[in-house]
């Protein structure tokens, strides 16, 4: 974990100055629990701060975490854990005025240091920021920037992949037991249930997100929240969920239709996997975002279901479910080795049915290799 911490912490040091930048502070949790590489220190609390400087970094944190993060860092030597009982602004003016002062001669004066600051930090968090920096006898020029460490997050390691396919292994045998459980009658709530408690006692440590369990009409909203809408034959049924393990997130979509579907939901599902496979043929290093996004509309269009998603097609995915880049029009930067991403091309009928089917894998330097390893065959119960 040393080497691992120390490359990404060199990662950010590198792009930092190419920005002007000489130290960082960042706030987002997943983002501090890439670059220090520590496992099983952090939950959902925004608890903790990490000072990247060009010669060291320090995480400033509480007592109800210092003691796990001390160690995880045993015999690192990278990352130093701090847990003065002061908010994380003045803790940055003290850290930045105790180091001015003892400065070797020569050394450049406090205001022209730039401090680099990400955007995503909570208003009254910078605000604090600034006013603690604003009385310290030493201050740095604070810089907003958006997406700075999360571009960093973009390119996943080989460890980082095989943590989620770890992670997607749990979820692709939880959907081969869910549709042995599913019955006509069952709740879409009870569905949703039996299927997370299957993956937190099959291995998963978490769940990367609230599982969407949607039955009938429910289906045609994209982030439905499971209730009491009964599973009944002539209806599909969609599944988005994904197991968490080893501090990182897996995601699939499955579509399945209690008795024969109607030729309407037939043709449906055909366009639907058309879109998924024609995209996930596609990808590889040097297509955009947008290129894959418009080639599923056009897929879509050309079974006779034109603007119909909705919504872009797919998203990145690691420590947070929801990460860089992103398969959508507003993305026009070109994928790279490394770039983790989802494909869920999605159909959706107001008031009749809705059906996604989503994989996800990694950009490889030929083209794209998915983790899923459920059937796209249709699966009907």
């Amino acid at each position: 974990m040393k080497a691992q911490a120390a490359g990404r912490l060199e990662r950010l040091r590198n792009a930092a100055a190419e920005n002007g930048i000489r130290t960082f502070l960042v706030r987002d949790t997943a983002s501090i629990e890439w670059l220090t590489a520590f496992d099983g220190v952090f939950d959902d609390e925004q608890a903790h701060a990490l000072l990247v400087t060009p010669h060291d970094a320090v995480l400033h944190t509480d007592s109800r975490y210092s003691g796990a993060a001390r160690k995880a860092a045993q015999g690192e030597g990278v990352v130093a854990v701090d847990d003065a009982r002061q908010g994380h602004g003045e803790w940055v003016a003290d850290v930045f005025t105790a180091r001015h002062a003892s400065a070797p001669a020569g050394s450049p004066a406090p205001e022209s240091i730039v401090l680099g600051v990400e955007d995503s930090m909570t208003l009254a968090a910078f605000r604090a920021l600034e006013g603690a920096l604003a009385k310290a006898p030493a201050s740095p020029q604070l810089l907003e920037i958006s997406g700075f460490v999360r571009s960093l997050r973009a390119v996943k390691e080989p460890s980082e992949v095989a943590r989620m396919k770890a992670a997607q292994a749990i979820t692709d045998a939880a959907f081969s037991y869910i549709v042995t459980y599913m019955k006509p009658g069952m709740t879409e709530r009870q569905v949703q249930i039996e299927l997370e408690d299957w993956m937190l006692r099959h291995g998963a440590s978490g769940l990367a997100f609230s599982s969407i369990v949607a039955c009938g009409a429910n289906g045609a909203s994209p982030h439905a929240i499971p209730g009491e809408a009964q599973l009944e034959a002539g209806q599909c049924v969609v599944m988005d969920f994904g197991a968490r393990a080893h501090g990182y997130c897996s995601d699939m979509t499955r579509t399945v239709f209690i008795g024969q579907p109607d030729a309407r939901m037939r043709a449906a599902y055909e366009t639907l996997r058309e879109a998924n496979e024609r995209v996930e043929a596609a990808i590889k290093p040097g297509v955009t975002g947008a290129q894959m996004h418009q080639m599923a509309e056009d897929a879509l269009a050309a079974g006779g279901f034109a603007g119909k998603m909705g919504h872009g097609l797919g998203h990145g995915v690691g420590i947070d479910i929801h990460e860089e880049p992103v398969l959508s029009p507003r993305n026009k930067e070109p994928l790279v080795p490394g770039n983790v991403v989802t494909v869920e091309p999605g159909i959706y009928l107001e008031g009749d049915f809705g059906m996604r089917l989503e994989d996800f894998g990694v950009v490889t330097e030929t083209g794209f290799q998915v983790f899923t390893q459920s059937t796209h065959d249709m699966v009907i119960l």
